[in-house]
């Protein structure tokens, strides 16, 4: 055993305890809300999110990758499921032979413009009304600090990694 190992104290394992119970249930709620009200994952509905804030709701793969901090491996497979359900085609890049864009369909615009309204209502339900301002405002400090700390390890996303 590290005799340097700086261990938890009963309220620190308290407030940990909570944190990961939050983290590891709020992503699967927001999953469960997103399929019964647009029949879209998470994932899919981050990737639509992206597309439809860019110029033209088109995007390099690349880009999306990197925006959403996503290994290109992991965004290459969703996209092949998303482009067999209709939602995005993958055409290529007419100014990089080796990479490729991103265009939502039709269907796409749809599926989030029915998704949309859930999301954000989910959102403000379960992450603003609970909290005053003054929290608000704390757990933005708080998840930017932990979040820097991270990335200062090289352990955040794809730190370090080619994509």
């Amino acid at each position: 055993m590290n005799s340097e190992t700086r261990w938890l104290n009963d309220h620190e394992q308290e407030v940990w305890r909570a944190f990961r119970e939050l983290l590891w249930g709020f992503e699967s709620a927001l999953d469960r809300q997103l399929l019964r009200d647009s029949d879209l994952s998470g994932v899919e509905y981050s990737v639509l999110a992206s597309l439809s804030e860019a110029e033209k709701g088109v995007m390099r793969a690349r880009d999306i990758a990197q925006q959403l901090d996503w290994e290109r491996s992991r965004l290459s497979h969703l996209l092949k499921r998303m482009e067999a359900r209709g939602l995005v085609e993958r055409v290529a890049c007419p100014t990089d032979a080796r990479g490729f864009n991103v265009s939502m369909t039709p269907a796409g615009w749809d599926a989030l413009r029915q998704a949309a309204p859930g999301h954000v209502t989910f959102v403000r339900e379960n992450v603003f009304d609970p909290l005053s301002d003054a929290e608000r405002e704390a757990l933005l400090s708080a998840t930017t600090k932990m979040q820097q700390s991270i990335r200062n390890a090289g352990l955040w996303g794809n730190t370090g990694k080619s994509s």
